[in-house]
């Protein structure tokens, strides 16, 4: 019986490696398109690709980020400002997209810009914290749909970066809402395209030590949404609430800088195996991701609940 079970298991971990490491043919020919490449895994992803003899075209931010890529890349690499909440911006990228690849169609699109600051309980936000939020990591979807005609023509790849926080929600509802909503344009669009031969692929990075895991950044953030929120709101939870609910989340992000990766390569390989091999998928990247949070999704509600909030503090007219 045992031998039956072992070899049944060896068969399956023999067709799923087979499965998984069929490359795609002249990918070297092949255009991808970039966001986010300023810094973090989008910058590494680009120079990634450039070893490898991609045609990419990276889009960042500020100039001084592109200058900077440029300087690190060969003569392939091209660059262009972008800044995905405006819709001009994102006119004009498709554009000189369409001038770069002329009748050639966009073989891959990686989403990958996004931002998490500044975070804090849902009541501390303002609205325009969460417009400015989801303006960039959810509604750069106008990014997908402005080449999205591009992608089809080469039955291409779209490689959409989430955040594991987009499987399970823990803290910073708006950051948590938007990656909830990228899971669930991509596995509509996945669902939608199938017939046209373009493959979606989510990867959820667990902690990494990115720019968006600059501690310092993220308190003086939290001070600040906190200095800002309505009076009643501060009457409701009270300073020592604060304090106590920052004290806590500088120990959680404390603890997790110190045991998070800065193996970025682990994400990167992951976005370049969705654009260049021939059965990409979704990816949940990093030992958190894998061993804690992606199980704790599949939890009863109230166990996963206790398990993420038993540490936090209470409000002051808590009942």
């Amino acid at each position: 019986m045992w031998l039956y079970l072992v070899g049944f298991m060896d068969l399956y971990y023999l067709l799923r490696w087979y499965w998984e490491t069929q490359v795609v043919s002249h990918f070297r020919d092949k255009y991808v398109f970039i966001t986010g490449c300023d810094l973090g895994f989008g910058n590494l992803l680009v120079r990634q690709l450039d070893l490898r003899g991609l045609r990419v075209l990276a889009a960042c931010l500020m100039e001084q980020g592109a200058e900077q890529l440029r300087g690190q890349t060969s003569d392939r690499l091209e660059t262009v400002i972008l800044d995905v909440p405006q819709t001009d911006s994102i006119a004009a990228a498709t554009q000189w997209v369409k001038e770069h690849m002329g009748d050639r169609g966009l073989w891959g699109l990686v989403n990958n810009a996004g931002i998490i600051y500044p975070t804090g309980c849902s009541e501390w936000l303002q609205i325009k914290t969460y417009v400015n939020i989801l303006k960039v990591n959810l509604m750069g979807i106008e990014v997908t749909l402005s080449m999205l005609p591009l992608v089809r023509r080469a039955r291409g790849r779209i490689d959409n970066v989430s955040s594991i926080l987009g499987r399970i929600a823990f803290f910073g509802g708006v950051y948590c809402s938007s990656e909830y909503g990228v899971e669930a344009f991509s596995d509509v669009l996945r669902r939608e395209l199938q017939h046209f031969g373009v493959k979606i692929s989510i990867v959820e990075p667990g902690y990494f030590r990115t720019g968006m895991a600059d501690l310092q950044q993220s308190l003086e953030k939290m001070k600040q949404v906190w200095e800002e929120a309505p009076t009643d709101i501060k009457e409701t939870y009270r300073q020592h609430f604060f304090f106590f609910f920052h004290f806590v989340y500088y120990n959680m992000t404390k603890q997790g800088l110190l045991s998070c990766s800065t193996n970025l390569d682990v994400v990167t390989d992951c976005m370049e195996h969705a654009l260049t091999y021939v059965h990409p998928h979704s990816y949940s990247v990093g030992w958190d991701a894998r061993f804690f949070f992606f199980p704790l999704s599949y939890l009863p509600t109230s166990l996963a609940d206790y398990i993420l909030s038993r540490s936090w503090p209470k409000p002051s007219q808590a009942v």
